[in-house]
């Protein structure tokens, strides 16, 4: 995506998935009972949603007779901090940070009164909102992982935040049709879009009290209807040509370090994609729990994908993948997503910044200019904290050998953050596209660096740190 529209989601990365449980969450008892008991129209909020529009999603790969099964895991940090990374685990977005436009619609300021309202007490409207969803629909909860920490606030963030920029038409229908095809993976189907509504109206309706109303209930109505009605329809159009996931044997896999891997894996069907996006990846070892991993190369004649993953402490899927995984194993594969792309429709220059196992991408969007045959300037800085951390750059620099317009500069830092800043000493890059992959506060002081040297902000290309809040930082 570019910098001027971004609402995707970066290299991604396993994240803090602690052992908190939503059923277990401690509610008023009585207050919890009054509004299980309340007078939310299910129907009025869910959209007129047709009957089930395909068979139930199979079940996902059993967990191994020593695997972990559905027990919760223990808490996990940041999985790959040079990786993609979800939205970190804060409050919601509060509205204060996105003032009212000028042109905003009644109903945008109604749903950002609401968001204003919440905001010091996120964590409560979360925690509500999954206690009504599970009480009231606990069919719904296979669709979760068990240990809910990162999860829980992925969800209900995303469907606030898309309600809080509910004007921003183009930005949201892209950030929501990658959504809705993304969730067919976990089993989610058109009949479960109403019962998630009332879930977050319910929530709403009782922690924004002060500033609800029936003119708030009815934009929050029409808000999630027109988010949801996005969601099933791309999920629809998606189901007539791809399947919700795809099987993929693991057929290589090379330790580059102690706790950096590359993985090569066979998918069981054809998987298109393209340079510079990424997908989410599932292990056996812990079920309905996906990570985002970059595509490390372009696509291949022979069809297999290869990603690069880091592992730390505590990380499940991340530790799995490197200390587990073996030649022989399934994974799953969701859907391929991002537009950190290559546009071959100009001769422009690519200024690529890769920090740490944020250098996959960057390899695959250099193996699509060469693929491509034209001549256009590439400039790699790869940046890392320390030399081992340089683990591909023997791949990169033999493509510099290869290819005369291909420049690889590698950076090492103990701070992977001043890479940006070594860009500044280089140039001038006023006539090239630029790409960043790497860690959260590189893509962010990237950003800023490469404005500064006259980049406009609409040929900076990245699958957006905070997805949709970032995006919507860029519209306020």
């Amino acid at each position: 995506m570019n910098e001027a529209g971004s609402a995707a989601d970066v290299n991604k990365a396993d994240e803090p998935d602690g052992a908190y449980a939503v059923d277990e969450v401690d509610l008023d008892e009585s207050a919890y009972e009054a509004d299980l008991a309340g007078d939310v129209d299910a129907d009025a909020v869910g959209v007129a949603v047709v009957a089930d529009r395909g068979e139930n999603a199979p079940e996902g790969p059993d967990a191994r007779p020593d695997a972990a099964g559905s027990a919760p895991a223990p808490p996990e940090p940041s999985e790959r901090a040079d990786a993609r990374q979800e939205p970190p685990r804060a409050a919601l977005a509060p509205a204060e940070a996105a003032p009212h436009s000028p042109n905003a619609s009644p109903d945008a300021i109604l749903v950002q009164r609401t968001m204003a309202e919440i905001a010091p007490i996120s964590d409560k409207v979360t925690s509500y909102f999954y206690a009504l969803l599970f009480t009231r629909h606990p069919d719904l909860r296979a669709l979760f992982p068990a240990a809910m920490d990162t999860q829980r606030d992925r969800l209900l963030k995303a469907l606030l935040t898309a309600a809080e920029h509910i004007d921003h038409t183009e930005t949201l229908v892209g950030y929501l049709r990658n959504l809705g095809r993304g969730h067919r993976k976990y089993g989610t189907k058109a009949e479960h879009y109403p019962a998630v509504g009332e879930c977050l109206i319910g929530a709403l309706s009782r922690y924004a009290s002060s500033v609800w109303d029936d003119d708030t209930e009815a934009a929050w109505v029409r808000a999630y209807t027109t988010i949801s009605q996005i969601m099933i329809d791309a999920a629809a159009e998606d189901e007539l040509r791809a399947p919700a996931w795809w099987y993929a044997e693991v057929v290589a896999h090379d330790l580059r370090t102690s706790d950096i891997a590359v993985v090569t894996v066979r998918p069981d069907q054809p998987y298109a994609f393209l340079a510079g996006q990424y997908t989410s990846l599932e292990t056996p070892w812990w079920p309905r729990v996906w990570r985002h991993y970059s595509f490390a190369s372009a696509p291949r004649s022979d069809g297999l994908l290869s990603f690069h993953v880091k592992a730390v402490p505590a990380g499940w899927v991340s530790n799995a993948l490197v200390h587990h995984a073996r030649p022989g194993d399934v994974l799953r594969l969701g859907p391929p997503a991002g537009s950190m792309t290559v546009d071959h429709s100009t001769d422009s220059g690519l200024l690529c910044l890769g920090g740490g196992t944020g250098i996959a991408p960057i390899k695959a969007l250099v193996e699509d200019v060469a693929e491509h045959g034209r001549r256009r300037p590439v400039e790699v800085f790869y940046g890392a904290r320390t030399d081992h951390d340089l683990y591909d750059i023997d791949t990169m620099l033999r493509l510099q050998q290869s290819h005369p317009w291909l420049a690889v500069r590698p950076i090492v830092d103990n701070r992977a953050a001043q890479l940006p800043d070594v860009v500044r000493e280089y140039g001038p890059w006023t006539e090239y596209d630029a790409y960043l992959s790497g860690p959260p506060g590189m893509i962010r002081s990237g950003v800023d660096a490469l404005r500064d040297v006259g980049i406009p902000a609409g040929r900076i290309r990245h699958d957006s740190v905070e997805e949709l809040v970032a995006a919507g930082d860029q519209l306020a």
